[in-house]
């Protein structure tokens, strides 16, 4: 009898401890998952720091701007070489296409990143759509989370929409003066005028414009197109 209840008392304690073992491991693993969750949050709300280093000419090297964005945090750097007028920059577009809300772009200075005034507010408006936010480590004045920083990009953009009147302004004048003096813009006729008088002429008397196109070898629209 003492025999069976040693017995019974021993299958009660273990099935306890194995219990206590279970609760102990679920609380733990919920422990873990809830700070995985934080952790996730976290990271989030930092967001990822990218760094952009470009030089003008194949003779340079992007090294020292890696070393200086990799010391300000930039977790990858997208780096190439190529002058700032270039249109096409195609490590500045990839490093754009990945930002995303609470994401920094980081260049070591603002002329690393943009051709021009005009086209440093269009990336700047490009990262903000995003959520995104631009630092330059060198241009302190640009830091846009002070209020001198904010003054600083609000005069920028008013001073390059006032170039853009300018040059809107100078090039309209331009193009009306030289209208003045008998220049003609767009593409140049294919046809001079004695040739285009006699295509007319072919046209009147019902000559295939087909037939008048191939013996001036351009195309039957730019017969069709003709006028006295």
């Amino acid at each position: 009898m003492i025999l069976h209840l040693d017995l019974a008392a021993g299958i009660g304690l273990g099935s306890f401890v194995t219990l206590h073992d279970s609760t102990l491991m679920q609380h733990r693993t919920t422990s873990l998952l809830a700070g995985l969750v934080e952790l996730h949050k976290s990271l989030h709300i930092l967001g990822m720091i990218y760094g952009y280093a470009r030089v003008s000419t194949d003779g340079q090297s992007t090294a020292a701007q890696v070393v200086e964005l990799k010391a300000a945090s930039a977790a990858v750097v997208f780096a190439e070489k190529g002058s700032g007028a270039k249109r096409e920059r195609k490590q500045l577009n990839k490093v754009l296409s990945k930002l995303a809300s609470g994401d920094v772009l980081v260049v070591t200075r603002l002329d690393r990143l943009a051709r021009n005034t005009r086209d440093l507010l269009n990336i700047v408006s490009q990262i903000d759509a995003v959520g995104a936010r631009l630092e330059s480590i060198n241009d302190k004045w640009a830091d846009r989370r002070t209020a001198h920083g904010r003054l600083m990009m609000t005069v920028l953009a008013g001073l390059a929409e006032f170039e853009r009147e300018l040059i809107k302004d100078r090039t309209g004048a331009g193009r009306t003066r030289a209208k003045k003096d008998g220049v003609k813009f767009g593409p140049k006729f294919k046809l001079d005028r004695h040739q285009r008088a006699e295509a007319l002429n072919r046209k009147d008397a019902g000559e295939p414009l087909s037939m008048i196109a191939r013996s001036y070898r351009v195309s039957k629209s730019t017969i069709s197109r003709l006028q006295p």
